[in-house]
């Protein structure tokens, strides 16, 4: 998969209900459960690109498929099933509600669970990292907890840290004290929320390494099912995930990522306000996004990316 040659799906337009349509994945109603689809959509700085990354929706979905069946047993989670067989939409609509369902739906869909959705990110940070370290350089500390002294860009902290944040629906969001989460969650949601974070992150972390990868940083989101707390959104994937080569690892110096790393990097440099519009990312960008993302999934999941279209 040398030339990165295939079209993005920015946009779909399915006759089902809408549920949400978020920055990169549109969620519709199949009444008893959610049809997730992971288009190609990319955004930074919690602005929507006008192009997007080729393949990366499939990225999304199976990666997130991989990591969801790897950690069940810390955590359940919401996904019923990974849609690689379009015709098995037909077990959740009745016959006069289905339709023609489009091939771009294989490989980059799932179905899942209807859940409370809990307003926060459960960030958990395992190396000095991104906002972290910028943090960290003017303070001491990484949001707002006191981290010692000497750390370098980077480094692998002595255990990974839990540091959630909102999960605001505009702007950005902002970090929560453990305090403030109680507060929101109650004591016995707020010691689930950060111990299975951890949990499943330290679980993630041992096996990507065992293939190569460092997870520096990642965020789940959760839900409620029948009274549970369980995985949602998506797992792990480098989306919502700081993949580095753990070859390459060098601390003290910044790192090749394998996620959208070299779209932030390129906005930044571009001089951009980071208000909306974004302006067009340049084909070589987009390109070396778009193998990045392919290499992190190749590469934690031992697979080919088969395209399924």
């Amino acid at each position: 998969m040398d030339e990165i040659d295939f079209p993005v799906l920015m946009e779909t337009d399915l006759p089902l209900p809408i549920f949400i349509r978020g920055k990169v994945r549109d969620t519709y109603d199949l009444g008893s459960h959610l049809l997730i689809v992971a288009t190609d959509r990319v955004s930074a700085f919690d602005v929507v690109l006008p192009n997007g990354i080729p393949l990366k929706g499939h990225v999304l979905s199976r990666l997130s498929s991989f990591w969801f069946r790897r950690i069940a047993e810390i955590m359940p989670h919401h996904m019923t099933e990974a849609l690689d067989n379009v015709h098995s939409l037909d077990s959740y609509l009745p016959e006069e509600k289905r339709f023609t369902y489009p091939s771009y739906l294989r490989g980059r869909s799932m179905v899942v669970k209807k859940a409370k959705r809990l307003p926060i990110e459960c960030v958990v940070r395992g190396y000095l990292s991104g906002s972290a370290w910028t943090e960290y350089k003017k303070k001491g500390t990484v949001s707002g907890m006191p981290m010692p002294a000497g750390l370098r860009e980077s480094d692998k902290l002595e255990k990974p840290i839990f540091t959630p944040t909102t999960k605001a629906e505009i702007g950005h969001d902002e970090p929560l004290s453990k305090e403030k989460v109680i507060k929101i969650f109650g004591l016995p949601i707020s010691q689930e929320l950060e111990a299975k974070s951890l949990a499943i992150y330290e679980s993630a972390r041992d096996y990507a390494l065992s293939k190569g990868i460092i997870i520096a940083d990642t965020k789940f989101e959760f839900g409620i099912d029948n009274g549970r707390l369980i995985l949602i959104d998506e797992a792990l994937t480098p989306d919502s995930s700081r993949f580095w080569d753990a070859e390459k690892y060098k601390a003290g110096q910044p790192q090749d990522s394998m996620d959208k790393q070299p779209v932030r990097d390129w906005l930044t440099a571009s001089g951009w306000n980071k208000q909306p519009p974004a302006p067009p990312l340049p084909p070589e960008v987009v390109k070396a996004t778009s193998k990045g993302y392919i290499m992190a999934y190749e590469r934690i999941t031992g697979r080919k990316l088969a395209i399924l279209e």
